[in-house]
């Protein structure tokens, strides 16, 4: 009975998971970790399209001495709570990193790719606070707010390859599609790179650039837009290409499964963008475009790292076993 409830307890379920994870309980911690780090760009977009990059003014704290918001008559409440808000994801995000990565260390057999990529985790949202303290400082340079948000796209490729490392073994890559098809998979990488770096310019030359007198970018925003939509069209034709190279080799349905989600996801990123650009650029939009984009990215990987196999999980390793008690040798009457 003892058993069966402490296993019904969420808390006790979420403690096991982490000091005796399993490959499916660190499997789930990294899923999270990726979803975790969708919700802040979003957030992060949402700071922007409501121009409260400069809520809480002030870095560590938010306003004056006070680490919360506080009255501030430059400074709507609102505005600084959706900056706060901000912050707050960000704490849960590394804290969510750290038991990724004390999960990674308690999982046996202990496997050392694993910990790597899991440490990478906390370490990146420590870097990306520290960024976001830079753009605060700066006052919402663009350059800074661009490497702000580029950090988060670097961090879910950590984030990815624990999620899927986590579900393979660790024997030597075996490729499952030729050289072709995988320098194609890595072109696309780069291809959803270059168009990501594109969006922030031209975000940073947009309406959208977190306050209404922060700086922008001296680019014509129609100049930029049209070089952020040529690269996104290369991604679809690279994407394109994938699938049919991908069926005419034979290559595995979960290879194909993921370039036929990656075109669908670019599709409706491109329609996203084109009504967004039409229509002025409205701030619902904006978000769900930079939503598209992370799951682009995410999805790129995923074709990548379908093209090659690692083998099985490597099986938990059990309780030691216990060595019989030697037998005692009988007393005198």
């Amino acid at each position: 009975m003892a058993e069966r409830e402490s296993s019904s307890n969420p808390l006790i379920r979420t403690w096991n998971a982490v000091w005796r994870p399993t490959p499916g309980s660190l499997r789930l911690l990294a899923l999270i970790g990726v979803i975790g780090n969708v919700v802040i760009v979003v957030s992060g977009g949402a700071v922007r399209v409501t121009k409260s990059g400069l809520g809480c003014p002030d870095w560590p704290r938010c306003s004056g001495d006070s680490l919360v918001p506080t009255h501030n008559p430059e400074h709507h409440v609102l505005n600084m709570s959706i900056e706060f808000g901000n912050r707050l994801i960000t704490f849960v995000v590394l804290g969510v990193g750290v038991l990724v990565f004390v999960a990674a260390l308690r999982l046996r057999p202990r496997r050392r790719s694993l910990v790597w990529w899991a440490l990478a985790q906390p370490m990146s949202v420590v870097a990306q606070a520290v960024i976001g303290g830079i753009v605060v400082l700066t006052k919402l340079h663009p350059a800074a707010v661009s490497l702000h948000f580029l950090v988060s796209p670097a961090l879910l490729v950590f984030c990815v390859a624990l999620w899927i490392r986590a579900g393979e073994g660790d024997e030597p890559p075996r490729p499952l599609a030729g050289p072709w098809t995988r320098r194609l998979a890595a072109a696309l990488l780069v291809s959803c790179a270059a168009v990501l770096v594109a969006g922030t310019v031209v975000t940073g030359t947009g309406p959208h650039a977190g306050d209404a007198e922060s700086r922008r970018y001296g680019f014509d925003i129609t100049d930029v837009a049209r070089i952020h939509g040529e690269l996104a069209w290369l991604t679809i034709a690279l994407t394109v290409l994938a699938i049919v190279v991908l069926h005419r080799t034979g290559a595995p349905a979960a290879a194909r499964r993921r370039a036929h989600e990656l075109a669908g996801l670019i599709v409706a990123q491109g329609a996203v963008g084109y009504v967004q650009y039409f229509l002025g650029v409205p701030a619902g939009l904006v978000l769900l475009h930079m939503l598209g984009a992370v799951l682009m990215w995410i999805a790129a990987f995923r074709l990548f790292f379908a093209l090659r196999d690692r083998g099985a999980v490597p099986a938990a390793a059990g309780p030691a076993p216990v060595a019989p008690r030697p037998a005692e040798a009988p007393q005198p009457a």
